[in-house]
């Protein structure tokens, strides 16, 4: 069973930075795609960006979030640039190690290994 633990949540205003790390018990190189998701208050958990060979993105991110991985670190990590409040939600990191991902409609079932999660707030 593959473990994942998220850091670098936290409160920021609008308009500021975020890192989040994702840091897994098993060897990265070896998942498929790995993740982030978040899940607001009241709504449904929701892709936020995701990285195999390319990387992708939600719409509502694009051009301000920026996915990465370290294989040799076990760590995928998200840099979050230009925050708006409506980024305010628990983040979640996510693997697939059973080869699901399916990047034309990224969904939380093509992943298998979940962190526990980390808040992030945004103020305005």
């Amino acid at each position: 069973q593959v473990q994942l633990v998220e850091s670098g949540g936290g409160l920021v205003q609008a308009g500021g930075s975020l890192s989040l790390s994702c840091a897994a018990s098993g060897r990265t190189s070896s998942f498929n795609a790995m993740g982030w998701f978040r899940q607001a208050p009241g709504k449904e958990r929701e892709f936020v960006a995701a990285a195999k060979w390319s990387k992708y993105y939600a719409d509502s991110v694009k051009g301000r979030f920026t996915i990465s991985r370290d294989n040799a670190k076990n760590t995928v990590y998200m840099q979050m640039n230009s925050l708006k409040p409506e980024d305010t939600a628990v983040y979640y990191c996510a693997a697939d190690t059973r080869y699901r991902f399916n990047p034309s409609t990224v969904v939380p079932s093509q992943f298998d290994s979940w962190g526990q999660g980390t808040q992030v707030t945004v103020s305005s």
